[in-house]
């Protein structure tokens, strides 16, 4: 064969890679609203910068008339490329060959990128859209998704891994994008289950559709699975593109400083009057956030799971900082079963990537009744604890109002090796609230007053002394547990500089076992 046959034959087989599972399967996929996954994978790297990698790999199975069956590339495409100019590994599952069914040389692959971006210390994007394991290969396809599992935990902790959903991902597949780092689900075309609506029908007779039962809704409102929901791929992608400008490439590294242009001193006098002069009064904690970081910077990650607890990233200086926050706005801002596991996963992922951790504090304590102590209040809560304790990160503290009892310790105190701690005047630091507290210490006295109104007024009293003496923030600086207590409008500037100070922080220790690891309360 001449030279320029084999060039022409390389063209008609690389025309033929690009095209999948064929013209009528790529029609398919976009009557469904979505996209396929080289356009994916045009829309999320910068132009030009694609180096894919294993175009023409191809399934080596025979039964059940695979040997007749194939497609260059075996579904799924990979690849490494620059986002945004950064270097990144990328995973593209292509459902129009096979419903992107998942066999042995398919997760062949897609181990093989995923090694690649760990020896390269570079994130890894996997874009998910497949029917499964592919069930003509057997076990072939089940011992690929627990390779891929290994790689997944290898690189927790090494280098990000965000996962999108936008297709089916049911089964086994789940766990992937349960280990990763964040999850993308896209609206009406993506779900994600172990067991399918039939399996559920057949099982226990509940009837649900797909969307019902694992739809981007319920994994954003209810399982806390999905971190950001879509409208559609576009925005997806848009919204892994801007992720990753808050995100360090890898754990050696600190996460991008970004000029925004917003001055570090700036003043926030709306921040004076946020706190209502009602203690038990809600207000927006979101007011607090945008008012000290830089302007437009906040990205909130699970927005609508456990809204008590607010976390995400924000820039503070140009410096990428980790947001938690308490939200008295919701549920007075309480610490319950999932606030605690959201707040936790937030913690530890910052501390793995290096990124300071600022906590703005109104927590009432945690949230009382059976259901929550059945469900493991105590275990769950413990994960803050661990978390903040073990996090090496610079560890800002603002304490707004509100911070009782054990709620208090867990919220980034001091005594978990916050580095820096400031309140505001309205700050309330005590064993517990002010209503709670007068009527034990001043029990006798309030049952020796039979009257109900004269025992009210009384109690209203004894509550405000206890509230003067103890629940305010300069007990609390007293005694070091607070490092100052500034005005509201003050604290951009203040967290501003306390960071600038902090962010070479290297952590020295107290002599600590050898060990392994920890065991984080689970």
């Amino acid at each position: 064969m001449s030279t320029g046959s084999r060039l022409e034959e390389l063209r008609r087989l690389y025309e033929q890679a690009l095209l999948g599972g064929g013209k009528e399967a790529i029609e398919a996929q976009h009557s469904r609203g979505k996209l396929t996954a080289r356009e994916r994978v045009e829309l999320l790297v910068d132009p030009g910068s694609f180096l894919e990698v294993d175009m023409f790999v191809r399934h080596r199975a025979t039964e059940f008339g695979m040997d007749k069956r194939w497609a260059w590339g075996d579904a799924v495409v990979t690849g490494l490329a620059k986002i945004d100019g950064r270097r990144a590994v990328v995973i593209a599952q292509d459902f129009t060959f096979m419903g992107g069914s998942l066999g042995e040389m398919h997760a062949a692959k897609i181990v093989k990128a995923m090694q690649f971006a760990m020896s390269q210390g570079v994130p890894i994007v996997f874009l998910n859209d497949s029917g499964g394991a592919r069930i003509q290969e057997g076990v072939d396809s089940l011992k690929g998704y627990g390779d891929i599992f290994y790689m997944n935990v290898m690189a927790s902790g090494v280098v990000p891994q965000i996962a999108a959903i936008m297709g089916p991902c049911a089964g086994g597949a789940v766990y992937s994008p349960a280990l990763m780092d964040f999850v993308v689900m896209v609206k009406r075309t993506s779900f994600m289950f172990i067991t399918g609506p039939r399996v559920v029908k057949a099982a226990i007779g509940e009837v649900v559709d797909e969307q019902q039962l694992g739809g981007p809704e319920v994994h954003a409102a209810k399982s806390g699975q999905a971190d950001f929901v879509a409208e559609d791929d576009r925005e997806a992608i848009a919204v892994i593109k801007k992720l990753l400008t808050y995100l360090p490439s890898n754990n050696m590294e600190d996460p991008p400083v970004v000029k925004t242009g917003d001055p570090p001193d700036r003043e926030a006098p709306s921040l004076d009057g946020v706190v209502p002069e009602d203690p038990n009064a809600p207000y927006n904690m979101y007011e607090v956030i945008s008012g000290v970081l830089d302007e437009g910077s906040f990205l909130e990650v699970k927005a609508q799971w456990a809204r008590n607890a607010i976390t995400g990233f924000g820039r503070l200086d140009g410096r990428t900082v980790c947001v938690v926050a308490n939200q008295p706005n919701y549920l007075a801002g309480v610490l319950d079963i999932d606030s605690s596991d959201k707040i936790a996963e937030h913690v530890r992922f910052c501390d793995s990537f290096n990124t300071p951790i600022l906590t703005f504090v109104d927590v009432p304590g945690y949230m009382p009744g059976t259901r929550q102590e059945h469900g493991g209040i105590i275990r769950h809560g413990a994960k803050v604890l661990y978390a903040y304790s073990e996090a090496t990160v610079p560890k800002l503290t603002v304490i707004v109002r509100k911070a009782y009892g054990g709620a208090y310790i867990a919220m980034g105190s001091k005594h978990l090796g916050a580095d820096f701690v400031v309140a505001w005047p309205t700050a309330e630091i005590a064993v517990m609230g002010p209503e709670g507290a007068a009527e034990i210490i001043w029990r006798r006295e309030l049952e020796a007053v039979k009257d109900p109104q004269e025992r009210a007024k009384l109690l209203e009293k004894f509550v405000e002394e206890y509230r003067s003496k103890f629940a305010n923030p300069y007990i609390a600086a007293s005694r070091g547990y607070v490092d100052s207590v500034i005005q509201p409008r003050d604290t951009r500037r203040v967290l501003a500089r306390a960071l600038e100070m902090l962010f070479t922080k290297r952590e020295v220790r107290l002599w600590v076992p050898p060990k392994k690891h920890g065991l984080v309360p689970m």
